[in-house]
């Protein structure tokens, strides 16, 4: 408070004849952990209930059924994903968690997909047929070349589950924040236990990395117009599938 300020006031409060009032006291007894554990069912179906709600495709596989999902998602007429079971014994496959009022994916194949340099060669060793540029800091792809590249595959740092909100950092397996937001189709890996409840949760777990590029993402890229008409990838992918890996 400048000092002319604090001089005025004083005066007005001695005008009045009253005391400098005592600083109200603020509660900082803020809510810090969730009820639930990472990655425990509770937290798993609350995610999943917010992602769909937000028009995200959701699909629940085992790390060794993951290659065939991602074959799935980009190239259509490739056989599904089994749909067994999981360690957990929660049923598995890509259409389990999809809501009736999302509409049908564009299941147009994938000419080209994009991943980041680190994430694991297994993932995209499926897509026949599809041309796939690896990109990193040190050999970033142009505007103009991601701008003509159909998908991108990355990797997740935490997801939120009370917020349906997906985190990427920028490490080597979730690449550049360019390389999420250009293509049309975004699929994201995130493993059931990077799943936290709460966002402070997952703040403490940012914290660790201070200095990265964060890119939170709630859902498709969407905005609304002043008469509330839904307008679909004008800031980044119009189509996310979430592959939540046991």
């Amino acid at each position: 408070m400048s000092d002319a300020r604090t001089e005025m006031l004083s005066r007005i409060r001695t005008a009045l004849g009253g005391s400098a009032p005592e600083p109200a006291e603020v509660p900082r007894v803020y809510r810090s952990v969730g009820e639930h554990g990472a990655g425990s069912d509770a937290v798993l179906e609350l995610l999943v209930d917010r992602l769909v709600d937000y028009k995200a495709h959701v699909h629940r596989v085992s790390a060794a059924e993951l290659p065939a999902l991602l074959a799935e998602l980009l190239l259509p007429g490739a056989p599904k994903a089994d749909p067994g079971r999981s360690a957990e014994g929660q049923v598995v496959g890509s259409s389990d968690y999809r809501s009736p009022d999302i509409l049908p994916t564009t299941r147009r194949a994938a000419r080209s997909v994009v991943v980041p340099s680190g994430i694991d060669r297994a993932w995209v060793a499926g897509l026949a047929g599809v041309e796939v540029f690896r990109d990193s800091r040190e050999a970033p792809l142009s505007a103009v070349e991601l701008d003509g590249i159909d998908a991108v595959v990355t990797a997740a740092r935490v997801a939120v589950a009370e917020t349906g909100t997906i985190v990427l950092d920028g490490a080597p397996d979730q690449g550049r924040r360019a390389i999420s937001l250009v293509p049309d189709v975004h699929v994201c890996v995130v493993r059931t236990s990077q799943v936290v409840q709460t966002v402070p949760e997952a703040v403490r777990l940012l914290d660790a990395d201070p200095g990265r590029p964060l890119t939170w993402i709630s859902g498709p890229s969407a905005t609304s117009d002043i008469e509330l008409d839904r307008v679909e990838g004008v800031h980044g992918p119009r189509t996310l599938h979430v592959a939540l890996v046991s």
